[in-house]
This record gives C-alpha cells, sequence and structure tokens, in this order.
C-alpha cells in the first residue's frame, strides 16, 4: 500500500509517518509549506526529520513541498476567522487527495491525536474529513502526548521537533472547536478548495 504522509516539522507527524513505514506502508512525504505564516526554519526542519525517518525505516520516503500559504491566504479572506484552523486542514487533505492522483498514493496519514489540539476535536475531525474520497489514516488518534513524545524519542527525531522555529502566524486567537458542516461547505465554496488545491498539487517541488 502506497500512501501519502503530510508532515510537519513537529512532534506527532513524523511518528504517525514512522508507525504506517512499520506497518508496511509505502510512505510518500508530503509537506504544506506555510511560508509567509511561517520561518525558513520550518522546511529546514522537515528536510532534517525526513532524513533521520528515512534511516530508522529503511524506506526512500520522498520528500515534497507545496505552497500552503496560498491557501491560508485564501482561507482568511473568504472565511470566518474561527474556522481558519478547520479550513486549513481541510486544504491539507484536499491538496494531498490532488497530489496522490499523480503519484498512485492510496490514501493520507494524519498526524492527529483525538482532543490534542482544537482542530482534532471529534466534531472537527469529522468537519475536516467530510467529502474526502481517500482513506484518511490517523495512526495516533487514540495516543496521548507522553506516549508520542516517547516514540519520537525513541525513533530520534523528538530533538529535531522541538527546535525552535516561528509557529503559524495565521491562528486565531479562539479557534472553533465544534465546526459546523453547513459552514464548511459555503467555505469551501467562497476559498475555491477544489480548483486551488488541484493547482497547488500541480506545484508540488521534491526537497
Amino acid at each position: 500500500m502506497k500512501l501519502t504522509a503530510l508532515i510537519s516539522g513537529g512532534i506527532d507527524s513524523p511518528v504517525a509517518a514512522y508507525i504506517m513505514c512499520k506497518m508496511g506502508a509505502e510512505v510518500i512525504l508530503l509537506h504544506m509549506d506555510n511560508r509567509p505564516f511561517a520561518d525558513d526554519l520550518s522546511v529546514e526542519k522537515v528536510t532534517k526529520i525526513a532524513e533521520r525517518l528515512r534511516t530508522v525505516t529503511g524506506q526512500e520516503l520522498p520528500l515534497y513541498c507545496v505552497p500552503h500559504g496560498l491557501s491560508q491566504e485564501r482561507i482568511s479572506k473568504t472565511c470566518d476567522t474561527n474556522y481558519q484552523c478547520v479550513m486549513c486542514k481541510r486544504h491539507m487533505l484536499k491538496t494531498a487527495e490532488q497530489f496522490n492522483k499523480s503519484i498512485q498514493s492510496q490514501g493520507v496519514i494524519m498526524g492527529d491525536s483525538l482532543g490534542q489540539v482544537a482542530s482534532q476535536t471529534l466534531k472537527n475531525i469529522h468537519a475536516v474529513s467530510k467529502g474526502i474520497a481517500m482513506p484518511v489514516m490517523r495512526p495516533l488518534i487514540g495516543y496521548d502526548k507522553l506516549e508520542i513524545e516517547a516514540i519520537s524519542k525513541e525513533i530520534g527525531v523528538y530533538d529535531l521537533s522541538i527546535i525552535r522555529s516561528e509557529g503559524c502566524r495565521i491562528v486565531p486567537s479562539k479557534p472553533i472547536t465544534e465546526a459546523d458542516v453547513k459552514k464548511i461547505e459555503k467555505f469551501d465554496l467562497l476559498s475555491e478548495i477544489d480548483h486551488r488545491c488541484k493547482d497547488i498539487a500541480s506545484s508540488a517541488i521534491k526537497l
């Protein structure tokens, strides 16, 4: 099985990718470049994390990058501010869905752990995934933060993940925790999610 792992410079997503590699999946890494709403170090961190994951998994783990900052900007202009994080994840999934078509990948891996952050409440996970045609794997869904950190340390990515970098500069002060699916449908149209994510996926570059 060939799967695309959404990978950031954080702790969770590298562990999710690692677990699915151990399950026998052929994993492709896809980084959503959040610039200009993040600093240059975010991409450097992901590159180093990918190198470490290749060592511990023995897989090639090709790493691709797409300009997700374009989606973030569009969301901020067309959607309610408190829906920024939920719509961000929807755009990530829609972009991955289009990217997967070009590489014949069968699904996507996310580092979600239930309830750890606002976008990972049960209602928000449901809203984020609505209408996504491909399987979405969430191997960390039942893990707590300490368990995830323990695996991260065991495989040698923890110290890379905690290198200080500027966080996302477009996170709202009060993100929605119980997203309304009807609003999600409205914001999909306003943000032109299908058209824009197709264009963004087509601009993926290999790092």
